[in-house]
């Protein structure tokens, strides 16, 4: 990683829809969909599928905190899924589609932690928040077909029908965020 990025592992329902958002966000430099927080090694798409291994569909987003905080890529995050479903995003369900943060660091956990009961305070949600926040885990990079999902393929009918939703939400909230 280059000096002075950090890093976010995020997982909030079909990996591809993060990915779509964050590729946008002035100050990521990367984003990369994969798989963790499962008990088998090297995981394929198919396996995660099944909702066996464990794992769950994540992006790792790389990003320089000088120019967009780690509080702010959490802030996104809660913005672009439904952090109150266990096991579900929209039609998406199973354990691998769950919404969890995997920290990298102790600062990192606090303040995932802190974001949640600023939520819950401010009654954000109509039912609890269920995002599990786990210390970092074996990752594994997702199959190429899986990179830069949205971007190969806008008009697939999951990107047409649920991505471009997202984006679109994304935008209007956070189009300070776009990159320039």
């Amino acid at each position: 990683m280059e000096h002075g990025l950090e890093t976010a592992t995020l997982g909030g329902g079909c990996f591809w829809c993060l990915e779509a958002v964050y590729q946008q966000v002035e100050g990521v430099v990367a984003v990369e969909s994969g798989y963790t927080g499962g008990h088998v090694d090297h995981p394929t798409y198919h396996q995660v599928c099944e909702g066996d291994t464990g794992h769950v569909e994540v992006v790792r987003v790389s990003f320089d905190p000088s120019v967009i905080s780690y509080r702010e890529v959490l802030e996104i995050f809660f913005a672009i899924h439904d952090p109150t479903t266990p096991d579900r995003q929209g039609n998406d369900v199973g354990p691998q589609y769950r919404s969890a943060i995997f920290t990298h660091s102790e600062a990192q956990r606090a303040t995932a932690e802190y974001v949640m009961r600023e939520l819950v305070a401010a009654r954000a949600f109509d039912a609890p928040i269920v995002t599990q926040v786990e210390p970092e885990q074996p990752y594994w990079r997702a199959e190429a077909g899986h990179q830069n999902y949205y971007q190969d393929h806008p008009s697939q009918g999951y990107c047409a029908f649920v991505i471009s939703p997202k984006l679109a939400k994304f935008r209007k909230q956070f189009g300070a965020k776009l990159h320039k």
